[in-house]
């Protein structure tokens, strides 16, 4: 019948493996390499054939293909495929050379789908109204503060996962954070009041761990994590009706960003306070013109409106 796994000992087999990793990796990927193989074995014990158990002969490369992709068709980015690739390949290995129940490693050679090369995204009115009315009608402080940032500060994920509360200055009229965590590329930006508001409130009346050095905790941990971010986001967008999810199905969070660079532009900002606004920037600490200008780059649409003023 092959080696059987079963569902109340896969527990002790997972802290098994967390123990091996925790000798050569941080404690943030041993905890983000674990989170995955315990998703990615439930999964597969749920499948046709595993008897609700895990099995080893199942973690084949037809249900890795079938994994990728309904987390590809759940609106997961690239990036976190990614993730779970090489977390599942770790996992693989050590089925192999550590316990020896595997002869493969199934995650090898599965293409991943290749992020997209089309100019970055701008909303339009309707998607920015759809967005805005869900997180009105049913955000939590958390939840209304997180979109603010991204909505109308332009930070990445990791800039909100990270955000630390020494970093965080809001008064009664006035704002402003330090933000960067990618590449450690700090800067010190003022926020309107639609984020100062919403941070405001959040910190006085809603952050929980209060103890904590991070902004923002989840209802388990600390900090909440990028995963956690995106997750809330997809969550977010669930709660909206048929109608509203086809405008918005395809939007991630960090599309907040490129917008916040479209909306500045026709505003009238020069590409330099853009780059600085949104840590474009290079090593010698100037702006980096020219990732600002693949943000804020015309699309087909503009084009289309401004061929109708051509005399």
């Amino acid at each position: 019948m092959g080696n059987l796994i079963q569902l109340p000992e896969r527990k002790s087999l997972i802290e098994e493996y967390a123990e091996f990793l925790s000798s050569g990796k941080s404690a943030g990927t041993v905890r983000a390499y674990v989170q995955v193989v315990r998703e990615l074995t439930e999964w597969i014990a749920k499948r046709p054939g595993s008897a609700g158990m895990f099995r080893p002969e199942q973690f084949t490369k037809t249900a890795m293909e079938i994994y990728l992709n309904e987390l590809h068709k759940a609106g997961y980015s690239v990036s976190h495929l990614n993730k779970v690739k090489s977390a599942a390949s770790s996992f693989a290995i050590w089925l192999i050379e550590e316990k020896e129940v595997m002869s493969r490693n199934p995650t090898r050679r599965i293409p991943l789908p290749t992020a997209p090369s089309l100019a970055p995204r701008e909303l339009d009115s309707e998607q920015r109204y759809v967005l805005r009315n869900l997180v009105e009608k049913h955000c939590d402080l958390r939840g209304k503060a997180i979109f603010a940032l991204g909505f109308w500060a332009a930070l990445r994920v990791s800039d909100i996962a990270w955000l630390r509360m020494e970093d965080v200055h809001i008064g009664p009229k006035i704002g402003w954070i330090r933000a960067g965590y990618k590449g450690n590329k700090y800067r010190e930006i003022d926020v309107v009041n639609e984020v100062r508001r919403p941070l405001a409130e959040y910190l006085e009346y809603g952050r929980k761990y209060k103890e904590s050095e991070f902004v923002f905790t989840s209802q388990r941990s600390t900090r909440l994590t990028e995963d956690g971010i995106e997750h809330w986001f997809r969550k977010l967008k669930s709660l909206a009706t048929k109608d509203e999810w086809e405008l918005i199905k395809d939007i991630a969070f960090h599309d907040l960003r490129h917008d916040f660079a479209h909306r500045a532009r026709e505003s009238g900002w020069t590409l330099e306070e853009i780059s600085y606004y949104l840590g474009h920037i290079t090593k010698k600490g100037t702006p980096a013109i020219s990732t600002t200008a693949r943000y804020t780059q015309v699309s087909r649409k503009q084009l289309k409106d401004k061929l109708r003023l051509i005399k």
